[in-house]
């Protein structure tokens, strides 16, 4: 007996080209997809994101960081230059220290979409 919940192909030999020609012309370009992909492995990782959730809090600077998620400062700061480089984390100096903020309120919404969908 088949699974109902299991679809493998479509049986169906005829496009539907308005659907097919309304998704088309909603589509971003290429490049603009390119950037949301990495964007989104960039969330692939559990220091990253947990690192985004402590920004949410308060800006830190790095020794803050470290000793929240118990790990080193050379940890911390190699994640934090990814966290840089996607745009998702900017930063202020106040003499010696460094401290690192969200860029933007954006992060806050992904998150908080992302996390009422796993937890739904």
């Amino acid at each position: 007996m088949m699974n109902k919940d299991y679809i493998d192909y479509c049986d169906c030999n005829i496009i539907h080209e308005d659907v097919v020609n309304t998704a088309r012309q909603n589509m971003p370009d290429e490049e603009n997809l390119y950037d949301l992909a990495e964007l989104f492995k960039v969330f692939g990782d559990t220091t990253r994101v947990r690192i985004l959730y402590a920004l949410f809090v308060s800006e830190m600077c790095v020794c803050d960081i470290a000793a929240l998620l118990g790990m080193t400062q050379s940890a911390i700061s190699h994640q934090l230059r990814v966290l840089k480089q996607a745009r998702l984390v900017k930063y202020r100096k106040d003499g010696k220290v460094v401290y690192y903020s969200l860029d933007d309120d954006h992060i806050q919404h992904i998150f908080d979409q992302g996390l009422a969908h796993v937890t739904e």
